[in-house]
């Protein structure tokens, strides 16, 4: 009788160890054996990570790296902290508002062309993971003057369609040149901006439009995975 009472204890310590781990390491728990999904990008992909997760469960083992990726500044001198040690399978990224904002690094050259370069740096360290690469367009800049930052920044912005258009192209650029998978998440907010966006001098979106950009993202994820499969399967 007490080693059942053992057997259930140690069945009822399990469990509890399982149920306290935040999600996504249970999820790793579960699925060590799926493919490796790593998300990189600010606070928009912040928003839609949990959403992703949702959607690949039993498909892909998908983190994503702490904090905000912010400007591709920040990017090159955090990518190995981000990259960690693992393999990745696939790897889903994106800088590019803090970029156009300019918000922190204020001294810095933050034209699209300094940001091309830095991309390119950025994608030339992504590449030698040998992970399958998405590039998440930048969704869009707001119509209004972005205030979300003004306090911590002390800046009011509006981005002009002209100046963003510029920052879409040199990002395309780099991707189209190292063979990069589009995940056209510009394309896909901009005819929705009014039903998902939080409000016109905000970058942000709200729940349903996070949810909305996770399924879109996932699909990316799911489709570069299948190709992958069948690819090796040949």
């Amino acid at each position: 009788m007490g080693s059942v009472d053992q057997m259930k204890g140690s069945l009822l310590l399990s469990i509890l160890f399982l149920t306290s781990l935040p999600s996504m390491a249970r999820d790793g728990l579960q699925g060590k054996d799926l493919p490796k999904v790593l998300i990189m990008g600010d606070s928009i992909s912040i928003a839609y990570t949990s959403h992703v997760i949702e959607n690949l469960k039993g498909v892909a083992q998908v983190r994503r790296h702490r904090g905000n990726a912010g400007p591709t500044i920040r990017g090159v001198t955090r990518i190995e902290e981000w990259l960690g040690k693992g393999k990745w399978d696939v790897i889903h990224f994106n800088w590019g508002l803090w970029d156009m904002y300019g918000w922190e690094y204020h001294k810095e050259d933050r034209s699209p062309e300094a940001y091309g370069k830095r991309l390119e740096s950025l994608v030339g360290r992504l590449k030698e993971t040998s992970a399958k690469l998405i590039w998440a367009t930048t969704t869009p800049a707001c119509p209004a003057n972005e205030t979300t930052m003004e306090r911590r920044f002390k800046q009011n912005i509006r981005i002009s369609p002209e100046l963003e258009q510029r920052y879409l192209d040199v990002a395309l650029d780099v991707m189209k040149k190292h063979g990069v998978e589009i995940n056209d998440l510009h394309a896909f907010m901009k005819p929705r901006w009014k039903k998902y966006a939080i409000a016109d001098n905000n970058v942000h979106f709200n729940k349903l439009g996070s949810q909305k950009l996770g399924e879109q993202v996932a699909k990316a994820i799911k489709s570069v995975l299948l190709t992958n499969t069948s690819g090796s399967a040949k």
